[in-house]
């Protein structure tokens, strides 16, 4: 029997290629009056209605979805988060809108230190209870898929308390969480950097890599932070114990971070607010999944990475939220929006940087961001009759259903 059928829907939206195919770019294919049945978790046909309920009837699957006047999308993944913390920075929207920068709160003792103070006082359970609420809210805008860093804790115990926080969290959501250990967020207060490089490489990724809670390690490499030799050091030593680079690059100065990954062979390199042709060129090459993240341009009052220059030299972008204290909003709808209206990228475009795309960013290669046979049955149905609509209806939810693995997780 199948377990779920979504039919009579106005458009199926998939991406067609990524995933473990042959790499190729993605198109996006629209099937009007479309369904997807799904068993064991697992996409098992796609297409029009009548043929897909001619072999799955509705009326014998577990449960069935009429998605008539709706738009079936795949679940949004969101390859670049940090979504685990506690304490609120409220106060410093104010700041940023009075003029103060990114730096000048972080140098007068704000930004990232300030949540690491209170991550580090906060236990495990406050902050499961906090990431899970998150979870919740990024479901209920279609994602079905995130990464979560850790990195508020800037030492060992807190570290692995975050990570260890993460997979608790996994265990009771049905959204699937992807763990990336970020030892390299900032530098503690007080501390010399090359010695918490040192301690970063000596201590916190070998404990990590033992406790078997991440797959990915990330580094800022950013002015008055980590440079490019320090973060090649963190990265390579990451990739020692099994962990796969991933790199924040090119936000606030041009370093070098994006060759730095293309040499690492990173799963992906995120912000390249400042990247050039050569940097693109150089990720393009190396097979490296650039994420942008517009939220992030949007709440600095910053200039947004240039989509262009990635589409004219064929490299395909994931979106991604970058939800954090700085950047306060879980809704990978908002950042089609602002994908399409703040950096031009067509609905199409940013479709696909949310979904297919965005999965290359993370490793998954099983299909999922993809609606395909053999594909996760993860989808996102939305109150809308053309795809079109979710960047052109900004500013609410479009999302009214969310399935993961073939089960019905949340309805408005």
């Amino acid at each position: 029997m199948t377990d779920l059928v979504v039919h009579d829907a106005a458009q199926v939206v998939t991406p067609t290629g990524g995933g473990d195919d042959d790499g190729s770019d993605d198109e996006l294919e629209v099937i009007e009056n479309g369904a997807v049945a799904i068993e064991d978790g697992i996409v098992v046909a796609v297409g029009p209605t009548t043929d897909v309920t001619r072999a799955h009837p509705p009326e014998n699957a577990t449960e069935s979805v009429d998605a008539t006047g709706r738009t079936v999308l795949p679940g949004f993944v969101d390859p670049h988060t940090h979504a685990v913390f506690a304490g609120d920075r409220v106060d410093e929207f104010t700041a940023k809108l009075a003029g103060a920068s990114y730096q000048d709160i972080l140098e007068e003792g704000g930004g990232i230190l300030r949540t690491v103070r209170a991550t580090r006082e906060a236990e495990r359970a406050e902050l499961v209870a906090n990431l899970l609420e998150h979870l919740d809210t990024m479901l209920a805008h279609g994602t079905t898929t995130v990464e979560v860093k850790s990195g508020y804790g800037l030492d060992i115990e807190t570290e692995l308390k975050l990570l260890e926080a993460i997979d608790e969290a996994a265990d009771q959501h049905p959204i699937d969480v992807v763990p990336t250990f970020m030892g390299a967020h900032a530098v503690p207060e007080g501390a010399d950097t090359e010695e918490y490089v040192d301690r970063v490489i000596e201590e916190q990724l070998p404990a990590v890599a033992d406790a078997g809670l991440a797959e990915f390690c990330d580094v800022f490499c950013e002015a008055g932070v980590f440079s490019v030799s320090q973060s090649r050091r963190i990265l390579e030593a990451g990739q020692e114990l099994g962990l796969t680079p991933k790199i924040h690059a090119e936000e606030f100065e041009r370093l070098g971070g994006s060759q730095l990954a293309a040499d690492c062979g990173a799963a992906s390199a995120d912000h390249l607010l400042q990247a050039t042709d050569e940097d693109i060129a150089a990720l393009g090459e190396a097979g490296v999944t650039p994420v942008l993240l517009p939220g992030t341009a949007f709440s600095l009052g910053a200039a947004y990475a240039d989509a262009a220059a990635f589409e004219a030299a064929d490299v395909p972008v994931a979106l991604a939220t970058d939800f954090n204290p700085n950047c306060f909003s879980q809704s990978m709808e908002s950042v089609v929006e602002l994908a399409c209206n703040g950096m031009r990228m067509t609905p199409a475009a940013a479709i696909r940087g949310a979904t297919s795309i965005a999965a290359r960013a993370v490793n998954r290669t099983d299909g999922t961001g993809i609606i395909r046979e053999g594909a996760p049955g993860d989808l996102a149905i939305a109150t809308v009759t053309n795809y079109q609509h979710i960047p052109y209806n900004f500013g609410v939810s479009n999302v009214q259903t969310v399935i993961t693995d073939g089960t019905v997780v949340h309805r408005d």
